[in-house]
């Protein structure tokens, strides 16, 4: 069984990834974690159905409508989303999925989880991707708390 960090060592060992559930609004987490991996270099790719521009790029309206082939995808989204995201990532053999939570409810949902489990995806159900990318204080101490608790979750494969 990969451990959490194993799993999120591999997932960002990749170099391109989509941000879905980011916003025109941008205070939100998925607009920050887009930030995060684009200032460490990552080639990465907005995704929201309602908008065609986000932080000053392009965003498109769906996983497939991403120009490249994806190594991994963040879910931002509510989790009723992230159903819909783990089943695009089916579908174009995206292989990896980590959905999204940070202190609060997040991005998981489980049925997705079982899904994507069932399905080969390597499917990270929590945490932040910022805070293991050059992580500020504030992530950096989210990590230290969430793995002293035992709410960084098992990653599925």
């Amino acid at each position: 069984m990969t451990t959490y960090r194993e799993a999120v060592d591999e997932f960002l060992a990749q170099r391109r990834i989509a941000v879905a559930g980011v916003s025109r609004s941008k205070d939100q987490p998925a607009n920050a974690i887009l930030r995060k991996l684009r200032d460490a270099g990552y080639e990465v790719y907005a995704v929201n159905p309602s908008t065609d521009r986000v932080e000053g790029g392009p965003c498109y309206e769906s996983l497939a409508a991403v120009p490249v082939p994806l190594d991994g995808v963040v879910a931002a989204t509510p989790p009723a989303g992230t159903d819909d995201v783990v089943r695009q990532c089916r579908e174009l053999g995206i292989p990896r999925v980590w959905m999204h939570r940070g202190i609060g409810p997040g991005s998981v949902s489980e049925a997705a989880v079982e899904e994507g489990g069932r399905d080969g995806l390597t499917v990270i159900a929590g945490g932040c991707p910022m805070m293991f990318v050059q992580p500020d204080p504030f992530h950096r101490c989210l990590r230290w708390f969430l793995g002293a608790t035992g709410k960084l979750p098992a990653p599925k494969a």
